[in-house]
């Protein structure tokens, strides 16, 4: 876990900055002598949550990322963005693609306060795959969500990123930011059109044997403890992703990810009951040793399961 704070307003060192964070760039200003720029950085393993506060009006043209970003809008604009042959204006509210990772990027802002979201663009294969008609990686094939519902269901799982996981103790734990992460990933491809195949064909539903659901599932046991994808576990699987979400579903009526949460849900429960008085044990160092980052909800997964709540069990 990561924090970073900046602020200036001298643009000449905004613009080192802003190269040293992003990617190399060029700003300007009509006014330089009134740059006033604030930055906060939240940032653990490929995601990074930043707060920007560009208090002038500020021009950039911008080299490739490299990674996914997206830009939640909070006060005033960006305008004239261009970027993989789009051009559009935002303002408060909005939630956009910024640029794809490999293409340049330019525009304006326009006194404006927005969050930008990064992560590696590798996320998106990871929890997603595309067919066999465009082999590669999962890319994103627009900048703005499907609709406004879109929007601000992802400015929620950013929002819930950025304050329980990036900005606690909890974003030091490998498992915890793994999981906030494929969350992610997983909530964008929901949000925004992509080339991801999500529905199985007719050979994924061939696969999708209870043989393939038992490997999946051993795979899942053993490996509770690590940093896995159902990507990882489709291959373990020897089945597409397609055709595994398909066999969770139809046999077990959940998904891969959520079986596995409450795997980890088990393994906590195991190490809560193993633990002797005077150790020094937790129930939010075990929590978190096993992705769960919200004490609260983890309480609440708890007691749905086992019918007591996690601190009953510690001290018994």
């Amino acid at each position: 876990m990561g924090i970073l704070l900046f602020e200036s307003d001298d643009l000449e060192v905004t613009e080192t900055f802003l190269n040293e964070a992003y990617t190399k760039m060029r700003i300007g200003s009509s006014n330089p002598a009134e740059s006033r720029a604030r930055v906060s950085r939240y940032a653990a393993g490929p995601v990074s949550v930043d707060l920007l506060r560009l208090d002038f009006e500020m021009s950039y043209r911008a080299d490739p990322l490299g990674r996914i970003c997206l830009c939640s809008m909070h006060s005033g604009t960006i305008s004239n963005h261009a970027a993989g042959g789009i051009s559009d204006t935002f303002g408060p509210g909005d939630v956009v693609s910024l640029a794809p990772p490999d293409r340049p990027y330019a525009g304006r802002v326009e006194r404006a306060g927005y969050h930008i979201t990064l992560f590696d663009p590798a996320l998106l294969s990871r929890v997603a795959s595309n067919g066999p008609r465009e082999p590669g990686p999962v890319r994103l094939t627009g900048h703005r969500p499907h609709s406004a519902d879109a929007a601000r269901g992802l400015q929620r799982v950013i929002g819930h990123l950025r304050s329980q996981v990036l900005a606690t103790p909890a974003g030091e734990n490998p498992l915890v930011v793994s999981t906030a992460a494929q969350y992610l990933a997983a909530s964008v491809l929901h949000a925004f059109p992509h080339t991801a195949v999500t529905d199985p064909t007719a050979q994924d539903r061939s696969d999708a044997r209870p043989a393939a659901l038992r490997r999946a599932v051993a795979y899942l046991e053993s490996h509770a403890d690590r940093d896995i994808s159902v990507g990882d576990v489709a291959a373990a699987a020897h089945v597409t992703v397609r055709a595994l979400q398909y066999a969770f579903r139809r046999h077990l009526d959940t998904t891969p990810m959520r079986h596995l949460r409450r795997i980890r849900l088990a393994e906590a429960h195991a190490e809560l009951l193993a633990a002797e008085p005077g150790s020094g044990a937790t129930v939010v160092a075990i929590a978190t040793r096993w992705g769960f980052a919200h004490p609260g909800r983890f309480a609440r997964e708890y007691r749905a399961a086992y019918g007591r709540g996690p601190a009953d069990t510690l001290r018994d």
